[in-house]
Order: structure tokens, then sequence, then C-alpha cells
């Protein structure tokens, strides 16, 4: 039987609505790549949800031909995983800012994590309430001045990674709005991969904390203060490449290739298939200051996934105990007829 192959394009996903995000917002960017992302996996629209909480970002799901959830603030990872462990079919996306994710949204994020459900996380992190007009967030740096911190906030921030890391997280990528390119290949790779998968991109909001990336996203420093990893790659970065990374001890150290007596077979590969999380947490935790921010996939490693093991149990007990209908389940058994 011949099968005729569709080929989709980034406007196959592109719903009719107008973009209702502040002009100048990352979120712009973002939409964009995950069109494109979405139009090379070519999984067809109608086999494809979106599920996003509360907040900017979660607008998202409006601007997207595919099926879509709004939900509540901070349940887009309980309903991603209901709706994934329901429909195991189907592709499953789902959309939170540091503050719906990671705030109210936290308990449910590193369960899904945990549990392994095959969905793709996508963590828009601006460090900032910007729905609600500037609070500061799970992600904002101590001392951040904010409507509601206006001394400066007196606690330590969550770091996304570390977040991901700590729950045995098995796939765990990174990108920033302005690098378009770079964020549609994660987010398609985030899609192949099999299990939890998190993309953590770094956002502008233009209007409550404008710039807070700055020191990253800067044309003039951005070479210098970003590395882009791939698997099987040397950790090479700079405006010439000729910076890498390599090991110092247990720690990681960037050095130029050629000084120090420093040569190319110095510099790390990156293996971002290895089970041991070590290398993987260190690179995530890089920020750009004494190491370089890790953009790409840092972590994906196959590990069992929930929502296939619950479809296993499923077909195993139906199979050994004849169940096809709920009926058939409640009539098993020793049953009892109240006169």
């Amino acid at each position: 039987m011949e099968t005729n192959t569709v080929t989709y394009t980034a406007a196959d996903y592109k719903s009719d609505q107008s973009v209702r995000w502040c002009p100048g917002c990352g979120d712009h960017a973002i939409l964009n790549s995950l069109h494109k992302a979405m139009a090379s996996l070519g999984i067809p629209p109608h086999q494809t949800a979106v599920i996003s909480g509360i907040g900017c970002s979660s607008r998202l799901p409006y601007y997207m031909n595919t099926y879509g959830f709004h939900t509540i603030h901070g349940r887009a990872a309980a309903i991603a995983t209901g709706f994934k462990t329901a429909r195991p079919d189907m592709t499953v996306w789902q959309i939170s800012g540091d503050g719906d994710g990671l705030a109210i949204g936290g308990n449910h994020f590193i369960h899904a994590v945990r549990r392994n459900v095959d969905i793709n996380i996508l963590l828009f992190n601006n460090k900032i309430y910007g729905l609600t007009k500037g609070q500061y967030s799970p992600t904002s740096d101590r001392g951040f001045v904010s409507k509601s911190s206006p001394y400066g906030t007196t606690e330590d921030p969550f770091i996304p990674a570390e977040l991901v890391f700590g729950a045995r997280g098995n796939f765990f990528a990174r990108s920033i709005d302005v690098e378009l390119e770079t964020s549609r290949e994660v987010l398609a790779a985030a899609a192949r991969h099999a299990g939890t998968s998190v993309v953590e991109i770094l956002q502008n909001c233009v209007i409550f904390n404008h710039g807070i990336h700055n020191y990253i996203t800067d044309r003039e420093q951005r070479a210098e203060r970003t590395i882009h990893l791939r698997h099987g790659e040397k950790m090479l970065f700079g405006r010439d490449m000729n910076r890498g990374l390599v090991a110092d001890g247990f720690l990681l150290k960037a050095v130029t290739v050629g000084e120090d007596g420093y040569t190319i077979d110095d510099v790390l590969v990156h293996d971002a298939k290895t089970p041991s999380n070590f290398l993987h947490q260190q690179l995530a935790m890089m920020d750009g200051r004494d190491l370089p921010l890790a953009l790409g996939v840092i972590r994906d490693v196959d590990a069992p996934v929930y929502d296939r093991e619950v479809a296993a149990q499923v077909a195993d007990v139906r199979a050994r105990k004849g169940f096809n209908t709920l009926r058939d389940m409640i009539l098993a058994g020793e049953i009892w007829t109240v006169e």
C-alpha cells in the first residue's frame, strides 16, 4: 500500500489568533522557534497538545494550531502528566514560566521529572512575575528590587537545572530567546527524547525586567560568556573558538588553547548520553561569569518512561485478569447482592 508523506511547515502549527505579547517580548522568538521545531519533527498538529498554566508564557497555546489547554496556576505539569498517561500516542508540550512552574507549580514540576513522564517542559525564565506586574519570582537573584521586594529580596533563587538534577532528570537543555536556531535545535531534541525533557529558555521581559540576561545575551559578550554544547564534540567557545573547558581535578576550568601548555587534546568532549550526571550538573550550573553559560543539550539519557510503564502494566493486568471493561473489573472476584 502506497503511503503519502506529508511535509509540514512552521505555518501549519500557527493558529489564526493575533499574538498578544508586548512588542519586543522574548516570547515571540520562542514561539517562532517552537513552530519551526515542530515542523522539523513532522508530527501532525492533530497529534500534538500544548498545555500551559497561568502567566504571560501561558498564552502560547492560543497561538498553536494544535490541541491546547490553558489551565490553572502551577498545575500545567499535573494536567500534562494525566493527559500523556491517558493518551500516550500524543506528543505533549508543557509551557510554564519561572513563577508558574517553580513556585506554586514546583511540587508538580519535580515529580513530573522524577516520574519521567514523556512530556516536553518549556520553562521560560525571565526572573520576574510579568503578568501580575513585576513581583520577584523563585529565580530572582538575592537582593533583587521589585514591587514585592522594594528593599531587595532576602532569599536565594532556585536554579532550574539544579532542581532537574535533584529530581533525577534525564534530559536538560538550555537556550536564550535571541538564539532562535539554538532554541529550535534543543526543542526538537527534547521532543525526540523519551521521557521528561526540560528546556530552560532565558527570556527577556521588556516591561518589568528588561536586560536581566544582558551579560550573556549582549552581542559583544555572548561568544565569550556562552558555550554551545553538542554531543561528541569538543567543548570549545569564544569568538575564535580557541577557548575550551578542561578538567581541573574534579572541577572544570576554562583555558585558551595554545596558552599555558594547554592543547586541543586537553579540551573535554561533551558526552550528553552518559548516565552519570556529575559532569552534566557541573556544566548546567555554569553561569556565564567565571565559566561560560552552557547552551544546547546538556543531558540526554535513556531511562524507563512512566506512561509506557503504566500502559504495559495495564495491558498485563487485563491479560491476566481478563478485564476488557470497567464492568468486568468491578464484577470480577467475589460479589454479593444486597436485597
